[in-house]
């Protein structure tokens, strides 16, 4: 099928590429000329496993890159709208970049088109880009909207789309439904998992997955609904957490008895410094917003963003504790996107605790795998930015971890030790077990756990750790 996707940041790069990768003609629309550019001469944006082999195998053939929306109209059968919708100033979606586009395409339909909304918007927007297009004159049965909501994790994008829990579809016709059940139809019958060059099969993949048709307001409620949901349990475990280390309980423990419940599951029951990302803070204000606009004070929402920010502080005052004063303290810092797999930085936890940092007076020796670039715009020269682990624990007073990449988890334990000026570690992912950072001559504080002091006395901020180690 011939498909059109206008924009091309996380979601439209990675739905272009993977509707390609199902066999589909794809044009993938974008005004910015740059980015047009960058992506014609095989430039991948975006840190995303995956996506620079299929940007490269389909580059060209079954993907291409235009600046023309309306001749992309005009070839394609559907056309999946994917461009931001940031906050206002007031918590609502700005739907502006999407009516923008709605009125480029009531001036390109030719034949029956289904306009899909792939940008995570808020409910009734399906019935505003229909509107928009009757208002400039396109003929009423010349075109269908539906939703087609995305829920792909920044980092695993690829495998999300092409390995989905389920494919939703809001359509408020039959004639459009089929269409996207075509479109949709390598992953639903399972053809495309048997093609030599499928992309890897994740763990506890559903194949095939289910494909759930509902009504076009449904569906756009569904996104929203599922990432207040997810947000909901990682502020419920941070809760959780912050009870724990009031009582001495062990929250990996906890999360391990209530995650095993079928009814709950374990997975977003990860005790951290909260969530970040482009779509978790701004989704809950965007369906806050909507609940408001409807009559309903959704509270819950409320106290689940006051979470959010209060597990910021609590991480703050970790960090004091164990250093008692942070005004000229050097402090190696490990992780600055808001997730491991991503080089995101938009409302990352750990950029934000960077900021207070050095607020406080601190000096930041940090070090990203993937996300270095994006906060240096952001940090500019107030931080030190370095090449790996160990130069950011060079000299420092403590090592903070703040991001979940997996190679924080596999430091060389006695390396990092002799690097450090004192051997504490503030982990804000608990990476570590406890006990064997403390065998390993650490101070080590970590979320919901008590902390690990080593028995062979204390790595406090009187004995650095060049002295301590005997080894």
């Amino acid at each position: 099928m011939h498909i059109a996707v206008v924009g091309s940041g996380y979601v439209g790069l990675v739905a272009g590429a993977c509707f390609a990768d199902l066999g589909h003609d794809v044009i993938l629309v974008d005004n910015d000329q740059q980015k047009l550019a960058a992506l014609k001469a095989g430039q991948v944006p975006i840190h995303e496993n995956f996506l620079p082999e299929l940007l490269q195998r389909h580059r060209g053939h079954k993907l291409n890159f235009s600046g023309d929306l309306q001749q992309a109209v005009r070839a394609s059968a559907a056309i999946f709208i994917a461009v931001g919708t940031p906050p206002t100033e007031q918590g609502e979606a700005d739907l502006s970049y999407i009516e923008s586009v709605a009125r480029s395409i009531s001036g390109a339909i030719n034949g029956y088109k289904v306009i899909v909304e792939k940008s995570t918007v808020p409910v009734y927007t399906s019935d505003w880009i229909r509107k928009i297009i009757l208002r400039n004159a396109a003929p009423p049965d010349s075109f269908d909207v539906a939703s087609n909501p995305e829920f792909l994790r920044e980092g695993t994008a690829v495998t999300d789309f092409l390995y989905p829990d389920r494919i939703v579809v809001g359509a408020d016709s039959e004639r459009c439904a089929s269409i996207l059940r075509e479109i949709y139809a390598p992953l639903t019958s399972g053809s495309y998992y048997r093609l030599p060059q499928a992309i890897p099969q994740p763990d506890r993949a559903r194949i095939p997955p289910p494909l759930i048709v509902t009504s076009a307001k449904s569906a756009e409620l569904i996104k929203h609904a599922s990432n207040a949901f997810l947000a909901m349990k990682i502020s419920f475990i941070n809760a959780v957490a912050s009870i724990c280390e009031s009582v001495g309980a062990n929250v990996q423990q906890v999360c391990q008895g209530i995650g095993t419940d079928s009814r709950i599951g374990a997975r977003f029951l990860n005790p951290g410094i909260g969530y970040g990302g482009s779509c978790f803070p701004k989704d809950l204000m965007a369906f806050r917003a909507v609940a408001r606009e409807c009559g309903y004070e959704f509270r819950l929402l409320d106290e689940v963003m006051r979470i959010n920010e209060e597990q910021r502080k609590r991480f703050l005052r970790m960090t004091r504790s164990a250093l008692w004063t942070l005004r000229g303290k050097k402090l190696g810092v490990l992780g600055l996107a808001f997730k491991g797999g991503t080089d995101d930085i938009r409302e990352s936890p750990a950029i934000l605790l960077v900021q207070a940092l050095l607020q406080e007076g601190c000096q930041i020796a940090a070090y990203d795998p993937a996300a270095t670039e994006r906060a240096r715009e952001v940090l500019k020269s107030s931080v030190e930015f370095v090449n790996n682990a160990y130069d950011a624990a060079s000299d420092a007073d403590a090592l903070l971890i703040l991001t979940e990449w997996e190679e924080f988890a596999a430091l060389d334990l006695k390396r990092l030790r002799s690097q450090m000026k004192y051997p504490i570690v503030i982990d804000g992912r608990n990476l570590y077990d406890p006990e064997t950072m403390a065998a390993s001559g650490f101070a080590y504080y970590s979320v919901g756990r008590q902390p690990a002091i080593p028995e062979a006395g204390p790595a406090d901020a009187a004995t650095p750790s060049r002295k301590l180690d005997r080894s």
